[in-house]
């Protein structure tokens, strides 16, 4: 089990550095880790626990802690939780220190604007992969594509449009 655990905080530990514009620019890799390489559940199962953390209340990352759960209960739990926002959490303090200090500085403009395309890149990386692991039909597929144009194009909160995809889920369609 330590090895296991060890794994976890490895993992973890280097995806909390890595989470450059929310954590869910780090889902591609995550689900890399758990699911190709260490084979600790599969692309269903990773996809179904993203799903079931962004409609909880709470942080958007609780699928971080779901991982944990899954591949080795409480202990897992509370690695991968210290792993994925300890590391970051502390960055993130040093990196503010220096961004106030520097706040008028050229170099920080540059570095935001840099950062705004890698960003977007990694959500959409993100999205890609959620939406590859969870589409097996084409009733899901115009599910999906409905879902996000309507979540785009309008101000319903995306948790009505995951609610009517469970409804329709529920409903046997799509299966």
């Amino acid at each position: 089990m330590s090895a296991i655990l060890l794994s976890l905080a490895a993992i973890f530990s280097q995806l909390s550095l890595l989470a450059f514009g929310g954590g869910n620019t780090i889902l591609p890799e995550m689900q890399r880790q758990v699911v190709d390489l260490h084979h600790w559940m599969t692309a269903r199962e990773f996809s179904a626990m993203f799903a079931l953390a962004q409609a909880a209340p709470g942080p958007n990352m609780m699928v971080v802690t779901l991982v944990g759960w899954h591949v080795a209960g409480w202990q897992g739990v509370l690695v991968t939780s210290i792993a994925k926002f300890g590391p970051s959490s502390i960055l993130t303090g040093i990196a503010l220190h220096y961004w106030t200090r520097f706040k008028d500085a050229r170099w920080r403009s540059v570095v935001q604007a840099g950062l705004v395309p890698v960003t977007v890149g990694l959500v959409a990386a993100s999205a890609a992969l959620i939406t590859q692991a969870s589409v097996h039909t084409w009733i899901l597929g115009a599910i999906t594509f409905l879902c996000a144009l309507g979540t785009m194009r309008s101000r319903v909160h995306p948790l009505w449009f995951l609610a009517a995809g469970a409804l329709i889920g529920l409903s046997g369609v799509g299966q």
